[in-house]
């Protein structure tokens, strides 16, 4: 008599190797985490950061009450940021526009030359801080208001050209060539076709990003472009905590009240 003998396959969501190159995989990370935990913390006082909730609760005790005394001093400066917010989201709107109609497949004159180069200058935008672009602008242009509204803008080419580029091209083909049926013009199917479907993610695009700069415009005065921040620096070269406090606040109630118009400006045109 013949013995059938069966075999029970039993399933793994993994196999074997599988699990070895994750567990690998896991013990690189973590061996890595560990190399750049020492490089890190190689040159730290850990004395002083034992000490550091000792020190937060001093400058704590010492910037309450605020000075408010201190608020007519900083309406100046707090209209300078208003203005370095805005007319930097401006010109970086104007910069941008050319950039992500250059930078989008359906539009770009060129795709071998013109739309890398567009692509480049988005990258180069967003990859360099505000404060760098500010830093940079002062040593050339000189400190003040100036050098701010410049870093401003360009730092806002690289986040309104990419978010405008990729509305542009997720345009709806279907209607841009309807109106290329009807014999227009370049021009004319830039202005009837995509224009009318890129304007409400313009708008919001743009409102979005000068509430972004009014927050980074706040601490450009820190390295000499203008605006509220040359008043916390001034405070803080000072020690003058109390009046730290009052700017502070104000900086987060102006930053509060412009997430509030842009959240409502948004909502209005989206």
């Amino acid at each position: 008599m013949t013995e059938i003998t069966h075999y029970s396959q039993v399933w793994s969501y993994r196999t074997t190797r599988g699990r070895l190159l994750l567990w690998g995989g896991w013990l690189a990370l973590v061996a890595l985490f560990v190399w750049c935990w020492q490089i890190m913390t190689e040159r730290t006082i850990w004395a002083f950061v034992y000490d550091a909730p000792r020190q937060a609760a001093d400058i704590g005790g010492r910037m309450v009450p605020p000075r408010w005394s201190y608020l007519n001093e900083l309406w100046v400066p707090l209209w300078d940021t208003l203005n370095m917010a805005t007319l930097g989201t401006l010109g970086g709107v104007i910069m941008a526009v050319p950039v992500a109609f250059l930078a989008a497949r359906n539009t770009t004159p060129s795709a071998l030359f013109l739309r890398p180069v567009a692509l480049f200058i988005i990258v180069a935008s967003r990859s360099i801080n505000s404060l760098i672009w500010a830093l940079l602008l002062v040593a050339i242009i000189g400190p003040g208001l100036l050098a701010g509204i410049v870093a401003i803008a360009l730092r806002s080419i690289g986040f309104i050209g990419k978010l405008l580029y990729e509305a542009i091209e997720e345009t709806d083909a279907s209607q841009i060539e309807a109106i290329e049926a009807t014999g227009a013009s370049g021009a004319q199917v830039l202005s009837y076709g995509i224009v009318p479907q890129i304007m409400p993610a313009f708008w919001g695009i743009t409102v979005f990003r000068w509430d972004i700069n009014i927050r980074e415009s706040a601490i450009l005065g820190l390295v000499g472009a203008g605006g509220i921040g040359l008043k916390l620096e001034a405070s803080l070269n000072t020690l003058a905590w109390s009046q730290v406090s009052v700017i502070l606040l104000l900086i987060l109630a102006t930053v509060v009240l412009s997430e509030w118009v842009s959240a409502r400006v948004r909502h209005a045109i989206i």
